[in-house]
């Protein structure tokens, strides 16, 4: 039995998923909600003690909403991501102050791409 916690649409389940094989019966698969951000935006520590902001899904940079220097709430914007005709936007992930922006507006993102970096 494996557990992995999954985003969908900015909201994380914890997921518990039983192996299926020829010894196996089919499992059920349990998911129950677990608090998350409104939005993709997921944190990793940094090597400077900060907090990344990385990209959720890949698209593309539409706009910059926040500057570097500005204190941000849990929440707040940072960027609104294209992707798939959808305006998504990436959020802080926690109260902070947004240390860097590491994209420009037009840049092409992956899942993974360093955006920004809070405090």
């Amino acid at each position: 039995m494996s557990t992995y916690k999954v985003t969908v649409n900015g909201v994380s389940y914890d997921v518990t998923v039983e192996g299926t094989g020829p010894a196996a019966a089919p499992a059920p698969v349990a998911a129950a909600p677990a608090p998350a951000a409104a939005a993709p935006a997921p944190a990793a520590t940094g090597a400077a003690g900060g907090t990344r902001v990385e990209a959720q899904v890949a698209g593309k940079i539409w706009k910059i909403v926040s500057s570097v220097g500005q204190a941000l709430k849990t929440g707040d914007s940072i960027v609104i991501l294209e992707s798939m005709k959808m305006e998504i936007p990436v959020v802080a992930p926690a109260d902070g102050t947004l240390a860097s922006i590491d994209i420009r507006e037009g840049d092409p993102v992956e899942v993974g791409t360093l955006i920004a970096t809070m405090n």
